[in-house]
């Protein structure tokens, strides 16, 4: 008699990876899921609104894997920093403007942590706020919670933005530019680094 051996293979989900640099590594994952990220400290966001957190909820794992992310449930972004690996970068040409400087109106910043690595922050832009031309003195990941739509101006040019929760933009040290909200309020978590 011949038994036949059916495999079943189950679709893991993984999560997907946003964002490469030398300074930090971003993944996107959906339904907790954490296969493909890499062992190490980060800052772990959640997207949704679940019985263990709210939108933008951003912890400090030391290693993202080994704690897990259980109380979290829904999708993800997880913000891993790396220690540079060169020599510090010099200062930008322009002084840093600090979020909540009189070049941000209509925006508010609450700190929710800080540690030798990041520094991470919850911003709202309310309708019709506007960010003056401002520097960056850091590496800063903005991760949206809500989306919603940004004039941004760089080098003369201004382009709409048109973000949707989850996704994630890259703001390097020592970039300039101005912004303004043309849409619905905007909540975003800000991760700058340390480096």
């Amino acid at each position: 008699m011949r038994v036949a051996v059916v495999t079943l293979l189950l679709a893991i989900p993984a999560a997907t990876l946003v964002l490469d640099k030398p300074q930090v590594r971003i993944f996107r994952t959906t339904n907790n899921a954490l296969s493909g990220v890499d062992s190490g400290p980060g800052v772990v966001i959640a997207l949704d609104d679940t019985a263990g957190s709210k939108a933008g909820t951003a912890v400090w794992m030391d290693n993202v894997l080994s704690q897990g992310t259980a109380a979290f449930g829904g999708s993800l972004v997880v913000v891993q920093p790396r220690r540079a690996a060169s020599a510090p970068r010099p200062a930008p040409a322009s002084p840093p403007a600090a979020p909540g400087a009189s070049a941000f109106v209509g925006m508010t910043f609450n700190k929710m942590f800080e540690n030798d690595l990041v520094t991470v922050t919850r911003a709202r832009m309310d309708v019709g706020a506007r960010e003056g031309f401002h520097t960056h003195g850091a590496d800063t990941i903005v991760v949206h919670i809500s989306g919603g739509e940004i004039a941004d101006t760089a080098d003369g040019k201004t382009v709409v933005n048109r973000w949707k929760r989850g996704d994630v933009e890259f703001e390097a040290r020592g970039s300039s530019h101005s912004a303004r909200n043309i849409g619905t309020a905007v909540d975003v978590v800000l991760v700058s680094l340390k480096q």
